[in-house]
């Protein structure tokens, strides 16, 4: 079945990739407070800037700098990790798990990257941006099954970033808090569980990057941030009008209506910062207040686009400061080590398996690079060490453009796809 994707709804799915993390994190030692945006009622109009990838601290003074190579064997007759858990509800085996998306630019669906690359992967991500895109596709809703039904067919699991909240503007926080805006947004979520509830296979749903670390950077208390919930959701009368209650929520229905779904929220990086380094233990803290750990997994990201965009200075999109490209020999910083020991904060205060995300694809090179083949070094280090990622309590790390004009399979000389390949052939066991 072909997809009827509208004009409008790829212009949705481009601008909500534009979206992803093009402001400046603060960097002072308080919960920062969020820059502002156009608060639009146009359902044509999703948000502009927001923030992620923010600096963490060096390892050594974060818990040191030793990163297991591998994760270590299951004990014999010890129950299965949590992290192969996750792996077996998705019926993926005990590999590390490895991923692409944001890459269907309309028509046949079966045309995606994913699905032209030549080697079978696990996962493929598409986005949900904004409120209208149950209408994307008749009867509504429908993007969700023709898109899950090809991933199916290609023996991949299918994958949806809601990404709703920004509807109104990135940092509109005040909207969830009024019946207008929350009855729209439960009637998206309850209808893509719906839906994956028809499609009645393995499926994940990563809920709303970027809507929490906001909310925290609102208030570090829960309750500071109001939202619509069990006046609008019988499911949910019970649970907190505010950020804690609306995060549960979603995953309550998400196991009432869709069990087979493994569901999980975003960590932001920028949430929290401490002595100008994004904090992980207040970050994960917050996300466990929220109910994060009632989730299967919690999305990280390391970067949501190519190093060089940011280092040849000339794309809108990539206006942040800072140093996006590691040190692959991990010693000077920033490094993969920093932030793997960022990440296993995270992993051991929420409890939950960890997806990477939106992860760049970028090309090898010494020089920052240009419009469609900027360069970025994730690919390589990810590849030759994803024992790294799997021994820290990652389960799979799924790449993919953040923004227009970023390096994508079609421009990336092969790398990802030779990287694959390569990969595949002696994959990284879960713990």
């Amino acid at each position: 079945m072909t997809s009827r994707t509208s004009a409008r709804a790829l212009l949705a799915v481009l601008l909500a990739a534009v979206s992803v993390a093009c402001g400046s994190a603060p960097a002072d030692t308080s919960a920062a407070t969020g820059s502002s945006t156009d608060s639009t009622s146009s359902d044509e109009q999703l948000a502009s800037a927001t923030v992620t990838g923010g600096n963490v601290a060096p390892a050594s003074s974060s818990g040191g700098n030793d990163v297991a190579s591998e994760a270590p064997p299951p004990a014999p007759g010890a129950p299965p990790s949590a992290e192969r858990e996750v792996a077996a509800k998705l019926g993926l085996g005990t590999k590390f798990l490895v991923g692409l998306g944001n890459d269907f630019t309309g028509g046949d669906e079966n045309l995606a990257g994913a699905y032209t690359l030549g080697q079978k992967l696990d996962i493929h991500y598409l986005y949900l941006a904004g409120m209208d895109w149950p209408s994307w596709n008749s009867p509504a809703g429908s993007y969700v099954t023709i898109h899950a039904d090809a991933a199916k067919a290609h023996g991949v699991v299918p994958m949806f970033t809601l990404y709703q909240a920004a509807s109104y503007g990135e940092n509109n926080l005040g909207a969830f808090d009024t019946d207008s805006f929350m009855t729209q947004y439960w009637a998206g979520v309850r209808l893509l569980f719906q839906k994956l509830a028809a499609f009645d296979a393995p499926a994940m749903v990563h809920v709303e990057p970027d809507l929490w670390g906001f909310a925290q950077r609102n208030a570090e208390q829960p309750s500071g941030t109001p939202m619509k919930v069990g006046s609008l959701v019988p499911e949910c009368s019970d649970l907190p009008s505010d950020v804690s209650g609306m995060a549960r929520c979603v995953i309550r229905l998400s196991r009432q209506l869709a069990p087979k779904v493994v569901i999980g929220l975003s960590a932001s990086s920028f949430g929290a910062y401490t002595n100008g380094y994004s904090d992980p233990t207040r970050i994960g803290n917050f996300m466990k207040a929220i109910g994060a750990a009632d989730g299967d997994i919690t999305v990280i990201e390391t970067l949501d686009r190519d190093a060089g965009c940011f280092e040849n200075g000339s794309d809108s999109n990539c206006a942040r400061s800072g140093s996006f490209y590691w040190d692959e020999a991990n010693v000077a910083h920033p490094n993969f080590h920093d932030h793997l020991a960022y990440a296993k904060t995270i992993r051991t205060v929420i409890g939950k398996p960890l997806l990477w995300w939106q992860m760049p694809l970028g090309v090898p090179a010494n020089t920052a690079g240009y419009t469609g083949h900027y360069r970025d070094n994730r690919v390589r280090y990810f590849f030759n060490h994803p024992g790294e990622f799997a021994a820290i309590g990652g389960i799979g790390a799924v790449f993919g453009t953040g923004a227009v004009r970023q390096t994508d399979v079609t421009s990336d000389g092969g790398q990802f796809k030779n990287a694959v390949a390569g990969y595949y052939a002696a994959p990284a066991a879960l713990p």
